[in-house]
């Protein structure tokens, strides 16, 4: 037992010496789309926007500074008998605080305006998750086609390899001819560049995946765990519909902007409401020392901010125009991928119906003839080929539901549709 643990020891060790590392990790959709919302890049500069926001909600709430004044006059350039006398007699000195006091309401409208700018810019940030989930999925079935393909381009090339190695044994033993042969061999050139490709194709989803859901947030052997699958949706067009005007953050973005409209407008005709200035000032002049008070207020004859009040008055009419349209775009967003995840649930019950065991069956005689000689190359080839074309579409098929259910995902604002 002893040296049995000392043996799997050295061999930790050496491993480690060498350098080897731990498989690749593989991560699932759900950790993908994690991944994204934590880490990446666009989104958490999108984020920057709500706390950018919020620093101008302090400073809508701050009040006017007040105003500290002070001169000092008639200083005398030389000096003539009693300095300090003349200081005391001859010069004047003031000293005053003025403050402004606004009126209409004006800071508690501008943290109300600030507030729903704020409240904009947060469902906007989650209409930014909205459509980075979509990418990331989108991105991630592409991936998982990828593996796929990859998939069937080794088993294809698996399957071939041993009818090559059968047709080499008749060759040899007289039972095929050598054309018939060197076409096989050169059949075979063709499923080892499938393969190359798919793993191109693999290589470059991965590395698009990663970039969106954060480069530094997996490392560089990181691979998918979710296979390409089938998931039907359960959910009615009506239900759908209502979850999306429940949870789509652009029509609650819409929706709030026609309340940061209203309290824009709101703002203007407060600021229109002229302020009132007051200050006191106590001044020493010749020896006498007084105190003066003042009151100014504008005379609101020319500007009453009327040309703002009215902007922002057809601004409402604008966002509520908007919010009709979002209302409109959702509706259309969630039929048109209803309808497109319904024509590709049809294409693929299609091949899950009976085409693919069809191909499969067809090859599989074709093979099993072929080898015994009771039909022509060009049939087995022919036969082989609609095999990988079939399996190829399936797939691609396939492919194509999930991208069509991640965009139904999108329209709805939600993930549980299943």
């Amino acid at each position: 037992m002893l040296q049995i643990r000392r043996s799997l020891w050295l061999g930790l060790l050496a491993a480690t010496a060498l350098g080897q590392t731990e498989p690749p990790v593989k991560i699932t959709l759900e950790q993908a789309l994690q991944l994204a919302i934590q880490h990446n890049h666009g989104l958490l500069a999108a984020r920057t926007t709500i706390v950018q926001n919020q620093a101008l909600e302090v400073q809508a709430n701050v009040r006017p500074n007040p105003t500290l004044f002070t001169d000092w006059e008639y200083l005398p350039l030389v000096a003539t008998g009693s300095f300090a006398n003349y200081l005391h007699d001859s010069t004047e000195g003031d000293i005053g605080l003025s403050y402004l006091f606004e009126r209409g309401q004006k800071r508690q409208n501008r943290l109300q305006a600030a507030k729903d700018v704020t409240a904009v810019s947060r469902s906007t940030v989650h209409d930014n998750e909205r459509t980075l989930a979509f990418q990331v999925a989108q991105l991630y079935v592409n991936a998982q086609l990828a593996d796929s393909t990859l998939d069937l381009a080794r088993q294809d090339l698996r399957s071939f390899q041993t009818t090559v190695e059968i047709s080499e044994r008749q060759y040899r033993s007289g039972g095929l001819s050598e054309n018939d042969y060197l076409q096989i061999k050169l059949q075979l050139v063709q499923f080892q560049q499938d393969v190359e490709t798919a793993e191109l194709l693999k290589a470059q989803s991965l590395s698009d995946l990663r970039q969106e859901i954060g480069y530094e947030s997996v490392s560089t052997e990181y691979d998918i765990a979710d296979p390409l699958e089938y998931h039907p949706v359960t959910l009615s067009l009506e239900e759908l519909r209502q979850k999306a005007l429940e949870n789509r953050p652009d029509l609650r973005a819409a929706t709030q902007g026609v309340a940061a409209a209203q309290s824009q407008y709101e703002l203007a005709k407060a600021n229109g409401k002229q302020d009132v200035s007051l200050s006191g000032n106590y001044s020493h002049v010749n020896g006498i020392s007084a105190m003066t008070f003042s009151v100014s207020v504008p005379l609101p004859i020319f500007d009453r901010n009327q040309g703002n009040i009215a902007q922002t008055h057809v601004a409402i009419t604008q966002a509520l125009e908007q919010q009709k349209a979002a209302n409109g775009q959702v509706l259309t967003d969630v039929r048109d991928a209803y309808e497109a995840l319904l024509s590709n649930d049809r294409v693929v019950k299609i091949f899950s119906s009976g085409a693919r065991e069809t191909a499969l069956k067809s090859r599989e005689i074709s093979e099993y003839a072929y080898r015994r000689g009771a039909i022509s190359l060009l049939d087995f080839l022919n036969a082989e080929r609609q095999y990988r074309a079939t399996e190829l579409a399936y797939r691609q098929a396939l492919a194509a539901y999930n991208t069509a259910l991640e965009q139904l995902r999108e329209a709805v604002a939600t993930r549980s549709l299943i």
